[in-house]
Formats: C-alpha cells, structure tokens, sequence
C-alpha cells in the first residue's frame, strides 16, 4: 500500500461520509464494505437482497453497514417519483421511472439527487456505460462544468524531484478521445480541483502541447492555447498556464528559458493532456518506465462523486475507491 493512498484513507476516515455501493450483492464488495467499516473510512450502504447479501457474506458480521433491499425500500416511491420530476421533460413516464429505480445504479444516484448519500462506486460486475448513464441523467455535471472526464493521481519514486514530493494529477487519460477547447479546460478545472481534494496540493495546471507558448502552429495547438485563456477566465484563483512543452512544464531550467515569468513553467504539478491518446501514453509511461504509481481513473466533472470499478478489481482496490470517492465528495 502506497503512502498516497495511506493518506487519502486517513483523510477520508475523518469525514464520516456516506458512500452507496450498488452491487451489494457482490462478493468483493462485501469483503470491502467490512474493511471500510472497520477502517471507519466512510458509512456504508449495500444494495441488494438481504438474504443474498448474508448468503454471499457466507456468516460474516455486517454490524454498522446498511443494506437495502431497494426494490421493497420504503424510500422507493419517493425515489421514483423524483426520477420522474427530472426526467418527465425528457418523455419519462411515472411506471418507467419505477422500472429505472428498481435498477441499483439509478436508486444509488437517486440516494445522491435526495441528499441521502454523499456518493456512488460500482463497476466491480456492471459495464462502465451503465454505471455514468444514471450519473449522467441524475447527478449531472458540477456548475460551471458540463465535461465528465477522468484523472490519475500520480505516486512518483521517492526522491522525484517533480511535482509535490512526487505527487502529480494527470488528466484526461481515460475518457474523452478528442476533447475540444471547452472540453480541455473542463478537464483542466477539474483535474485541478482533484488534486486539492485528494492530493492536498496547491495545484499548478500545465496546458500541454508539443508548443510552447507559440514557438509552433497548428490547430491543435490552438486549442490548448484557447483552453487555457478559457481556464483562466472561469477559474482566476487557479495557476495555470500554457501551452507548454512538457519539459517546459516540469524542469526549471527549461520552464525560466521557454516561459520567462510563468508561475507554472518548470514546477507544474497538474498535466492537462491535449488529447485521450497522449494522456493515455503519458500517464503508462511515468508508470512503466518511470516507477509511478497510478491511482484512478478517477471520475471527475460531477456534481457529486460517482466512480467507475474495473470489473477486474480487488477488495483493496474497491477500499481505495471508497475512500476516494469519499474525499472528492468535500463541497
């Protein structure tokens, strides 16, 4: 266990926020809804059969975890009725609304929308797509932000001279192909939010780019550079600049040569990727060649966390989620 995610644990663990895990019928997700109990990292509530919750739990003791049987919840009908009050504009009638709630992913998102919990994780059996839709329709995007992306909080090897003693935020490196200028600085905002809430760093965005700050032109580095303006004008308390070179962003000796006075140049600790493909690479190659850990994705542009498993995940893996999901939840 990394000491980044020892301290997002710890952290979350002092925050007594209450995280709904939608597959709670799952083996996995039991094993660690009784390690996030006893860890206190945050309230647990299962979704499923109690009976096949305790079955799956094979005798184990469920003391201080909430199960619910959401399709007999005495919460349904107010669930579902408010479902029906969002989406009613959309062409959703009152019995579909009650066909959705019946579904975990959507009553777990209505919890949310209700104010009965402060976030979502599922994924460890259900398709990604299934996850974000209800997100997507019932959470929607935080004010200011209609771009749902995704982050990768970065552990470098102890002694890195980059980033917050070898901490960085790397976005967007799983969801958007090919975001464009408004999309970017989203990904920026919200990347840049994220590595406060989980990091606890003062974030310094770099707008990546084979350009620095014009010495290039193309349109794509135009759209970095139209990001960037964007950013600042959303966010004028955030420190970000671009476009930038990699080695602009990170070495201060490169940064002070290319970008003279650039508060960002040659010490960023947030890199905003220009497209999924070069996030993608980046991030694989700081951990295959440059010994970093990568903790995510991490979704990211909701109005409250909700976050996606690989259904290949660990009980540890679903633990470190929670905790996650329990940090980004901090208004």
């Amino acid at each position: 266990m990394s000491k980044l995610m020892d301290n997002i644990r710890a952290k979350a663990a002092t925050l007594g926020k209450h995280i709904v895990l939608a597959e709670g019928e799952e083996a996995r997700i039991i094993k660690a809804a009784i390690r996030i109990r006893d860890e206190g990292i945050a309230k647990i509530t299962l979704l499923g059969n109690p009976d096949v919750v305790a079955r799956v739990a094979e005798g184990a003791d469920l003391t201080g975890i909430n199960v619910v049987d959401h399709k007999n919840s005495p919460d349904f009908p107010r669930y579902a009725a408010l479902l029906y009050e969002l989406r009613k504009s959309k062409g959703l009638t009152l019995e579909a609304a009650e066909k959705l709630t019946q579904d975990p992913l959507y009553y777990g998102v209505l919890m949310i929308k209700a104010g009965d919990a402060d976030g979502m994780v599922a994924g460890s059996i259900c398709a990604t797509g299934d996850v974000l839709r209800p997100a997507l329709q019932i959470v929607k995007t935080a004010p200011g932000i209609k771009t749902v992306s995704s982050c990768f909080v970065m552990s470098l090897p102890e002694g890195s001279p980059y980033g917050d003693d070898g901490v960085m935020v790397f976005g967007d490196c799983a969801v958007n192909p090919m975001p464009d200028a408004n999309q970017l600085a989203d990904i920026a905002i919200a990347s840049a939010d994220n590595a406060a809430k989980l990091a606890g760093i003062q974030p310094r965005v770099a707008m990546l780019s084979f350009s620095t700050k014009g010495s290039a032109k193309h349109d794509v580095v135009t759209k970095v550079q139209e990001a960037t303006a964007l950013v600042k004008a959303a966010r004028p308390d955030l420190m970000v600049d671009g476009e930038l070179q990699l080695d602009a962003a990170l070495v201060p000796s490169v940064g002070q040569l290319k970008a003279p006075g650039s508060p960002v140049a040659g010490k960023a600790n947030v890199l905003i990727f220009p497209d999924l493909q070069a996030g993608n690479i980046g991030y694989k190659i700081a951990q295959r060649l440059g010994g970093a850990e990568a903790v995510g994705p991490v979704c990211q542009g909701f109005a409250a966390p909700v976050n996606d498993l690989s259904r290949g995940c660990s009980v540890q893996d679903v633990v470190d989620v929670v905790a996650i999901t329990a940090l980004q939840s901090i208004k």
